[in-house]
Protein backbone atom coordinates (compact mmCIF):
# COMPACT_ATOMS: atom_id res chain seq x y z
CA UNK A 1 0.00 0.00 0.00
CA UNK A 2 2.06 2.66 -1.26
CA UNK A 3 -0.55 5.24 -0.98
CA UNK A 4 -2.19 5.04 2.16
CA UNK A 5 -0.83 5.08 5.40
CA UNK A 6 -0.94 1.53 7.02
CA UNK A 7 -2.08 2.33 10.14
CA UNK A 8 -5.15 3.66 9.05
CA UNK A 9 -5.53 0.96 7.12
CA UNK A 10 -5.25 -1.37 9.75
CA UNK A 11 -7.45 0.86 12.07
CA UNK A 12 -9.97 0.79 9.24
CA UNK A 13 -9.71 -3.11 9.48
CA UNK A 14 -10.67 -3.19 12.84
CA UNK A 15 -13.41 -1.10 12.57
CA UNK A 16 -14.42 -2.80 8.81
CA UNK A 17 -14.77 -5.90 10.64
CA UNK A 18 -16.27 -4.91 13.75
CA UNK A 19 -18.99 -3.59 12.26
CA UNK A 20 -19.87 -5.43 9.13
CA UNK A 21 -18.06 -8.86 10.39
CA UNK A 22 -14.58 -10.25 10.44
CA UNK A 23 -15.69 -13.11 7.54
CA UNK A 24 -17.24 -11.10 5.22
CA UNK A 25 -14.71 -8.66 5.64
CA UNK A 26 -12.02 -11.20 5.10
CA UNK A 27 -13.95 -12.97 2.20
CA UNK A 28 -13.76 -9.71 0.37
CA UNK A 29 -10.26 -8.94 0.48
CA UNK A 30 -9.34 -12.38 0.06
CA UNK A 31 -11.93 -12.51 -3.23
CA UNK A 32 -9.89 -9.34 -4.49
CA UNK A 33 -6.90 -9.80 -7.35
CA UNK A 34 -4.66 -7.00 -8.88
CA UNK A 35 -7.89 -4.82 -10.61
CA UNK A 36 -9.84 -4.40 -7.52
CA UNK A 37 -7.12 -4.87 -4.14
CA UNK A 38 -6.22 -1.06 -4.45
CA UNK A 39 -9.98 0.14 -4.33
CA UNK A 40 -10.38 -2.78 -1.27
CA UNK A 41 -7.48 -1.12 0.20
CA UNK A 42 -8.47 2.73 0.06
CA UNK A 43 -11.57 2.11 0.88
CA UNK A 44 -10.58 0.49 3.98
CA UNK A 45 -8.44 3.07 4.68
CA UNK A 46 -10.29 6.03 3.55
CA UNK A 47 -13.95 4.65 5.05
CA UNK A 48 -13.56 2.85 8.09
CA UNK A 49 -9.97 3.97 9.05
CA UNK A 50 -10.48 7.95 8.37
CA UNK A 51 -14.34 8.28 8.54
CA UNK A 52 -15.27 5.53 11.14
CA UNK A 53 -11.92 5.60 12.87
CA UNK A 54 -12.73 8.28 15.75
CA UNK A 55 -14.60 8.73 18.64
CA UNK A 56 -16.80 11.67 17.76
CA UNK A 57 -19.75 9.63 16.40
CA UNK A 58 -20.63 6.91 17.90
CA UNK A 59 -21.01 3.65 16.15
CA UNK A 60 -24.69 3.17 16.19
CA UNK A 61 -25.05 6.62 15.17
CA UNK A 62 -22.50 6.48 11.80
CA UNK A 63 -24.66 3.30 11.10
CA UNK A 64 -28.12 4.96 11.54
CA UNK A 65 -26.22 7.84 9.13
CA UNK A 66 -25.25 5.26 6.22
CA UNK A 67 -28.45 3.52 6.45
CA UNK A 68 -30.27 6.99 5.84
CA UNK A 69 -27.62 8.39 3.02
CA UNK A 70 -27.25 4.71 1.56
CA UNK A 71 -30.95 4.34 1.34
CA UNK A 72 -31.51 7.65 -0.32
CA UNK A 73 -28.73 6.09 -3.06
CA UNK A 74 -31.08 3.36 -3.28
CA UNK A 75 -28.05 1.00 -3.24
CA UNK A 76 -29.80 -1.87 -1.74
CA UNK A 77 -27.00 -4.17 -1.94
CA UNK A 78 -24.94 -1.92 0.43
CA UNK A 79 -27.95 -1.26 2.60
CA UNK A 80 -28.53 -4.52 3.36
CA UNK A 81 -24.64 -5.56 4.27
CA UNK A 82 -25.08 -2.04 6.36
CA UNK A 83 -28.30 -2.86 8.02
CA UNK A 84 -26.52 -6.21 9.18
CA UNK A 85 -24.06 -3.70 10.46
CA UNK A 86 -26.27 -1.24 12.22
CA UNK A 87 -27.76 -3.98 14.29
CA UNK A 88 -24.75 -5.20 15.14
CA UNK A 89 -23.68 -1.53 16.34
CA UNK A 90 -27.26 -1.72 18.78
CA UNK A 91 -29.61 -0.28 16.08
CA UNK A 92 -32.76 -1.46 16.87
CA UNK A 93 -35.87 -2.91 14.69
CA UNK A 94 -37.83 0.38 15.73
CA UNK A 95 -34.81 2.54 14.65
CA UNK A 96 -34.87 1.16 11.47
CA UNK A 97 -38.04 1.56 10.75
CA UNK A 98 -38.02 5.12 11.65
CA UNK A 99 -35.27 5.68 9.65
CA UNK A 100 -37.11 4.24 6.51
CA UNK A 101 -40.09 6.08 7.28
CA UNK A 102 -37.63 9.48 6.91
CA UNK A 103 -36.46 8.04 3.51
CA UNK A 104 -39.72 7.28 2.48
CA UNK A 105 -40.37 11.06 3.13
CA UNK A 106 -37.34 12.15 1.21
CA UNK A 107 -36.57 9.54 -1.38
CA UNK A 108 -40.42 8.59 -2.08
CA UNK A 109 -42.38 5.24 -0.84
CA UNK A 110 -40.52 3.18 -3.61
CA UNK A 111 -37.42 3.79 -2.05
CA UNK A 112 -39.00 2.97 1.25
CA UNK A 113 -40.42 -0.47 0.16
CA UNK A 114 -36.98 -1.06 -1.12
CA UNK A 115 -35.69 -0.26 2.47
CA UNK A 116 -38.31 -2.64 3.91
CA UNK A 117 -37.94 -5.45 1.97
CA UNK A 118 -34.09 -5.46 2.20
CA UNK A 119 -34.88 -4.57 6.23
CA UNK A 120 -37.19 -7.80 6.25
CA UNK A 121 -34.63 -9.91 4.87
CA UNK A 122 -31.90 -8.91 7.62
CA UNK A 123 -34.34 -9.56 10.48
CA UNK A 124 -35.24 -12.60 9.14
CA UNK A 125 -32.33 -14.20 9.25
CA UNK A 126 -31.44 -13.09 12.61
CA UNK A 127 -30.43 -15.97 15.02
CA UNK A 128 -33.77 -15.12 18.08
Amino acid sequence: MSVFDEDLFLKGLEQRKATLGASYVESNLEAADEFTRPFQEAMTAWCWGFGWGDDVIAPKVRSMMNLSMIGALGKMHEWEIHCRGAIKNGVSPEEIRAIIHVIGIYCGVPQALECFRAAKKVMDGLEV
